[in-house]
């Protein structure tokens, strides 16, 4: 019996897939928790306008991180750090910070999670700091950092 996953299932497929399993253990254990449905002409056309759906939104959050990583090109961050004699920085600049001052100066939601930092900025300039929009674009936020 041919089956449509609706689920993730460790032993047979991902979500999506169609399998071919015996009658009794999908009458029996497939079909019964809801893993799947049969594949029968109407869940395969139902199956087809999923993934055309599914794939537009994916080629429209694709378009919108392009865009945002074209904006986030033209904008700059600025951000104070005491320092002490030498230049030297006391503490440091995080992601946290930076997500913060985007959202203040530029009025640009970013995810402290996306931004990429190898670690914390510890001394004056300015950094251009990579921002993960999308797992195909990452796009560049310029950041400078001022003694206050």
């Amino acid at each position: 019996m041919e089956i449509i996953l609706l689920e993730d299932v460790k032993s047979l497929g991902k979500k999506g897939e169609i399998v071919d399993v015996s009658d009794g253990y999908a009458r029996n254990y497939v079909l019964p928790k809801k893993l799947g449905v049969e594949a029968n002409s109407k869940n395969r056309n139902d199956l087809k306008l999923q993934k055309a759906n599914a794939d537009k939104i994916a080629k429209e959050q694709l378009e919108a991180a392009k865009e945002l990583a074209g904006v986030l090109e033209t904008k700059q961050v600025t951000l104070t750090m005491k320092s002490g004699e030498g230049g030297k920085a006391f503490g440091s600049i995080s992601s946290k910070e930076i997500a913060q001052a985007a959202k203040e100066q530029c009025d640009l939601e970013l995810d402290k999670k996306k931004i990429q930092l190898a670690e914390p900025i510890k001394a004056l300039g300015v950094y251009e700091v990579g921002v993960k929009l999308h797992p195909k674009v990452t796009g560049t936020l310029k950041v400078k950092v001022i003694e206050a």
